[in-house]
């Protein structure tokens, strides 16, 4: 039996351009999958096809609020590979960061546009493909710890999780007559591009090593830091043949976040006296060299200072 487990199967991953979708691109390929890396973000996606290898993946432009865009996905992947037979719905955003009473409704319609129709649209497009060549394939969407409680992310993200997951339990029943397996994937506490925004502040993101650590340190898994390589392998073995029983779950990756602890509504004194400690701790000879002194004596200096 073939070490890799998903060898020669050709799945599509949405919001692959970095993130829990790169890092699930590359595992996947790793595992002898053909992957097609889907995104807005056409740069860093041709980025992620060069350096996995354009022989195991290609890259897709699109844009999972334009349902045409869903469909011509589906049919290039089909197109170029011949069969489709994993579905990663990753794309997401985190929307506004503003509480109910503050909360605007154009906002709240674009969180929901891309976390659920999205999801919805890929579910859609995908499991026609899949009915009409008889292909038992599987559909995993990426939701979050959120999507069964609150206080872990504002009000409009939450909303649009909790109809996600709906949306996966309500498809696993229509799906499986068919053999189609859907899923969810629920983490929370991963450093990514998107948990990374510092609340009123545009310019400037959080450390993904800061955000893991302040959930480890309220985890019930102690020296535990949640990565997003950690919910790529969640979604290889929802993809894989090791869940074939598995449809309509939606398996939690948190680390063992208490449900005591909430991280929402954001307290931004809080979480800037844990970055200046944080910082702090993270600075070195070389740093305080780089700050302070010219770059022409740094230069001389600076790389043996921290050997």
């Amino acid at each position: 039996m073939s070490a890799l487990r998903l060898d020669g199967k050709v799945a599509i991953i949405t919001g692959a351009a970095g993130g829990i979708g790169e890092a699930t691109a590359r595992l996947f390929v790793g595992n002898g999958a053909y992957v097609v890396v889907a995104d807005v973000q056409d740069e860093l996606g041709d980025q992620v096809v060069a350096s996995i290898g354009p022989e195991r993946c290609s890259y897709k432009h699109c844009d999972v609020t334009d349902e045409k865009q869903v469909e011509e996905t589906v049919a290039y992947t089909l197109e170029k590979y011949g069969t489709l037979d994993i579905v990663y719905s990753n794309a997401g955003i985190l929307g506004s960061l503003t509480g109910i009473l503050d909360l605007d409704m154009k906002s709240l319609e674009k969180t929901i546009d891309v976390n659920v129709c999205g999801g919805l649209a890929m579910i859609k497009h995908a499991g026609r493909a899949m009915v009409a060549r008889n292909i038992r394939g599987s559909i995993i969407c990426t939701v979050s710890a959120g999507a069964t409680r609150a206080g872990l992310g504002p009000v409009g993200y939450t909303a649009s999780k909790h109809a996600l997951l709906g949306v996966v339990r309500s498809a696993s029943f229509e799906l499986g007559m068919y053999g189609i397996r859907v899923n969810a994937v629920s983490p929370f506490g991963v450093g990514t591009p998107m948990t990374c925004v510092i609340p009123g502040i545009t310019r400037f993101r959080l450390d993904p090593e800061f955000i893991e650590e302040q959930m480890s340190s309220v985890s019930n898994l102690k020296n535990m830091h949640l990565k997003a390589k950690d919910i790529a392998e969640t979604a290889l073995f929802l993809a894989s043949e090791e869940s074939s029983c598995i449809t309509g779950h939606n398996l939690v990756v948190d680390g063992g976040f208490p449900d005591s602890s909430s991280t929402f509504p954001v307290s931004v004194p809080r979480y800037t006296v844990e970055l200046i400690r944080w910082s702090i701790r993270k600075v070195t000879i070389s740093s305080i060299l780089s700050t302070f002194v010219p770059s022409y004596i740094y230069s001389l200096f600076g790389q043996t200072m921290d050997e």
